[in-house]
């Protein structure tokens, strides 16, 4: 993509999102996650009724009479967009791939942070690390980030969401608002999983396209795995193959809620066909009601 068409781009996504964010996230985005951020601000004596986790047992020793720490919310956020550029990223059927859907919920997203005075990093991954972009606030940093997202392409083929949580885990210190993106065609991450969703509030953010998840009668049709590159012969026109396929689809999908409900993450899923902007506003509206 030359600059004078990726600027085009950028700018037409920037005049979209933001004015979304603008109109409808900056009050729900604030109310949905204020609070998640908590730094310490002081100790003082403990009366009755405090909870007695946060006695400060150091002070309490020193003073001999129990003292606790109180705790601020942090007026500062960290959003943390995790995105998933594998090649299955980048299959759509309809008006938008997975990905362009993927980029223009980022910036709505990053828009909605930075009129809330936060900083936005991001991941780009595969099967390996493929981009970090540390948390930082600013027009001109969202931006940049736009532009990533529509230019960066994978060296690596495959999705490995433990190697990114654990990347995460390790990359990020400070408790952040963290979205993953991703189709989540992948196992075995609970582990991490539930190491990052301890440290963070973590939202996993399932992309996906409806012809996904029926296989078509098509016939004998030789079909490539967009990830490992393999090829295959399928014999769509056995019910029992079309089933199967289904059944697998299904147990993917399960497999994904069932592990961010294990650790008590957040879930949406948002369809390549539909507008995004209503699962994102029953999000934000969810959140607020649980507070």
């Amino acid at each position: 993509m030359d600059k004078a068409t990726l600027l085009k781009k950028v700018r037409l996504i920037e005049i979209k999102t933001r004015g979304l964010s603008t109109q409808l996230f900056s009050g729900e985005y604030h109310s949905a996650f204020k609070g998640r951020g908590m730094s310490f601000s002081e100790v003082r004596e403990y009366t009755y009724g405090d909870d007695v986790r946060n006695i400060d047992w150091n002070v309490s020793a020193r003073m001999h009479h129990p003292y606790i720490k109180v705790f601020e919310e942090e007026r500062e956020l960290t959003v943390m967009l995790l995105i998933d550029i594998s090649r299955s990223a980048y299959y759509g059927t309809h008006q938008q791939t997975k990905n362009e859907l993927i980029t223009e919920i980022s910036a709505v997203l990053s828009f909605s942070a930075i009129n809330n005075n936060d900083k936005v990093g991001v991941i780009l991954f595969s099967d390996r690390i493929e981009k970090f972009i540390p948390p930082k606030k600013g027009k001109s940093h969202i931006l940049r980030i736009i532009s990533d997202l529509l230019e960066t392409k994978p060296d690596g083929t495959g999705t490995d969401i433990a190697l990114l949580l654990e990347y995460f885990s390790n990359v990020v210190r400070k408790r952040s608002i963290a979205f993953l993106f991703s189709d989540f065609m992948d196992n075995d991450y609970l582990r991490p999983l539930r190491i990052a969703a301890k440290k963070h509030d973590l939202i996993g953010v399932r992309l996906f396209d409806p012809t996904e998840a029926q296989l078509p009668d098509t016939g004998l049709v030789q079909m490539q795995d967009s990830e490992t590159g393999e090829l295959i012969w399928v014999d769509t026109s056995s019910a029992e193959v079309r089933k199967q396929y289904h059944r697998n689809y299904l147990q993917r999908v399960a497999g994904f809620e069932a592990n961010f409900a294990r650790c008590g993450a957040d879930t949406i899923a948002i369809a390549t066909n539909q507008p995004y902007m209503p699962a994102l506003h029953g999000f934000f509206r969810k959140r607020m009601q649980r507070r």
